[in-house]
């Protein structure tokens, strides 16, 4: 409840809306109210320490007392759980909070010019671009504003929403003005520090190698920064090798430090003090006289690595300075590979090179998963580590039959990456499994199982047992495992089976539903067939009696016999059997009675004219004779015949 009580005083303090941001911070500083507070909203000047404290005492109508702040760790540790989880915020506390907004500092360059800036965390992207607009006469339209270490950003981007440090770098680039002289000199440099530097750090005491890209506009001292991270060496203890000449300056950035492009080796190791210049004649003994000029090295002996325990030889992993795994690892795969190093460096390290190859690999097949989770402050991981985890037997039978994956949880903030990841990749059961044990406890063997859609804690191997107890509990997940891979292969099976079926009968339906749609297809094109010859039937006899009524109507008209001309009277037999018979004026043409047996239906282009004796063509003569020049008179019989 005090803790409650304490989270809910520094959310509405320092305004952070992450809980566990805000749980991090707290417990990186002891629960220490004003200590997280001013780690979030540093004070200069101290009012935040004083005022705080002295109106945090006179807060009891509002809920129970605030502790001050002391140096010793007993002080930080909360109050009982009787205390009252409801403890309002001291509005006097609040409005002395508020009344010091955080100041962030900015140093922009640009080409041959270097600005400082000091803005609130409340003003905008935009405002800076205006004071740098008056500053270096660059209209805030042709103005870049790189090196923000989240991207790009807006103009109505708030600072305090980028989470800032309180020292920052930046650089301006202005890529439609053209530099002039006195700047053309600076367009490689302005080039380097949008350029990506690999920087190859050896860390000679772990004897391994980090590759690690950095944009040149970042700094020697953010270089040093981050290896501080990785390698637990402050930057003050930290010796380096490797570095040019030009590189005099921790401020300097990468692009004008004179360092190799695109790749430059650098090595680190953490530099001996006095005390230790003589080597230790015992392996792995970091133990050593402690003379009265050496007061002020013994109160950062925390800064290498090392408590109190470990100092006189009584911590569980006294050879070791660093811890396995450190806790801003920017991601998962660092802390492992730190974890590997350690792990292979300790004391108790034997035979352990395979269990750590195999704690990365992945394998195809179906498999145990062991968690192996580390913790320093246990006394029995000494113990746990060398004679459990270096057993040839376990290390072998844990390759063949497990997926193996570690983690250190001596950390608070390790551990609570770990729940996070749990409960991410395994599910909510291995976290809660995990919760509820205490440190004492550690270190733990846990056994997870796949079983279809989620993952079960098979068991769980504490680190006060035996390897013959260890190997005969491995051996029984195993034989569970086994049954239980036996039956899923079994209803996978059955499951095949059943949609195997299901397909070959979908198959059959489509193969059926195929063929119906062809024929239904077929049928359909068939019909459309036979309503486009139809229609065309039907367009070639409404032609054919157009034509047939065109030539009836021109046809001249029948004469008479009483008329006293000559006349020349035609009897035509038809196809048919049917006789056409018509009175014809001698002088008319041959086409006229070409014409008259067309209007009757058969046209002169099907068929042919024919006389009886003797036989002849008469559609073979000239269409423009007359009658009497063909013979045809007075009277003759014709007979038609349909042409081949």
């Amino acid at each position: 409840s005090w803790n409650l009580c304490i989270l809910a005083q520094f959310l509405a303090c320092t305004g952070i809306d992450n809980i566990a941001e805000a749980i991090t911070l707290l417990e990186l500083n002891n629960w220490d109210l004003v200590a997280a507070i001013n780690g979030v909203i540093p004070q200069e000047n101290g009012i935040l320490q004083s005022n705080f404290t002295s109106e945090a005492s006179q807060a009891n109508m509002y809920g129970p007392p605030i502790p001050p702040p002391s140096s010793s760790s007993s002080s930080s540790s909360p109050p009982s759980s009787s205390t009252s989880a409801f403890c309002p915020i001291n509005p006097t506390t609040r409005h002395i909070v508020e009344r010091q907004p955080r100041m962030l500092n900015f140093r922009v360059e640009y080409r041959q010019r270097s600005v400082e800036l000091v803005l609130e965390e409340g003003s905008t992207v935009g405002e800076i671009k205006q004071i740098l607009e008056t500053e270096l006469g660059v209209p805030v339209s042709k103005m870049q504003l790189k090196g923000w270490k989240s991207g790009d950003v807006s103009d109505s981007t708030v600072l305090r929403s980028l989470h800032l440090p309180k020292n920052n770098s930046l650089y301006v680039l202005t890529p439609d003005i053209a530099p002039t002289a006195s700047t053309s000199k600076n367009s490689a440099l302005q080039e380097s520090l949008n350029q990506n530097f690999l920087l190859v750090i050896s860390h000679r005491e772990a004897q391994r190698d980090y590759s690690l890209n950095f944009p040149g506009s970042r700094t020697i001292q953010e270089v040093k920064r981050n290896i501080s991270d990785l390698t637990n060496i402050p930057v003050r203890h930290q010796q380096w090798e490797g570095w040019p000449a030009s590189a005099s300056d921790d401020s300097m950035t990468l692009a004008v430090s004179g360092i190799s492009y695109p790749c430059h080796h650098l090595s680190v190791c953490r530099r001996s003090s006095p005390a230790n210049a003589q080597e230790p004649t015992e392996e792995c003994a970091d133990v050593h006289m402690i003379s009265d000029s050496e007061g002020d090295d013994f109160e950062d002996a925390s800064e290498f690595g090392v408590d109190d325990s470990e100092m006189f030889g009584m911590g569980s992993s006294s050879c070791r300075k660093s811890p396995m795994m450190p806790e801003n690892s920017e991601n998962e795969a660092d802390a492992l590979l730190h974890f590997t190093a350690e792990f292979s460096s300790s004391c108790w390290y034997v035979h352990t090179h395979n269990f750590l190859f195999i704690l990365f690999c992945s394998s195809p097949q179906r498999k145990l998963l062991a968690i192996y989770l580390h913790n320093d402050d246990s006394v029995l991981s000494n113990v746990f580590c060398s004679q459990m985890m270096c057993a040839d037997s376990i290390v072998s039978y844990l390759s063949q039959n497990f997926i193996t994956w570690a983690w250190d949880v001596t950390k608070e903030a390790n551990k609570a990456r770990l729940l996070t990841m749990c409960t991410r990749h395994f599910g909510s059961v291995v976290t809660q499994t995990i919760r509820t044990y205490k440190t004492d406890q550690f270190p733990l063997l846990l056994i997870v199982m796949g079983k279809r859609t989620s993952n079960e804690v098979l068991n769980v191997i504490q680190g006060n047992t035996t390897v013959d107890e260890l190997m005969m509990r491995l051996m029984g997940a195993m034989e569970i495992f086994t049954a239980q891979q036996q039956e899923d292969i079994k209803d996978e099976d059955e499951r095949e089976a059943r949609e195997m079926v299901k397909r070959e009968q979908d198959e059959a339906y489509r193969v059926s539903l195929e063929a119906d749609r062809k024929k239904r297809e077929a049928q359909e094109r068939e019909e459309a067939e036979q309503v486009r010859l139809e229609q065309m039937r039907k367009e070639q006899e409404e032609e054919k009696e157009a034509i047939r009524l065109s030539l009836e109507q021109a046809l001249p008209p029948e004469p008479v016999e009483e008329s006293g001309e000559q006349i020349s009277k035609l009897r035509i037999r038809t196809p048919s059997g049917e006789f056409l018979e018509r009175r014809f004026l001698g002088s008319c043409k041959l086409q006229v009675l070409f014409d008259f047996v067309a209007s009757k239906g058969y046209p002169f282009e099907e068929f042919k004219l024919l006389t009886t004796f003797p036989r002849r063509n008469i559609t073979q003569l000239d269409p423009g004779s007359t009658l009497l020049e063909a013979k045809l008179f007075p009277q003759e019989t014709l007979f038609l015949e349909a042409k081949e």
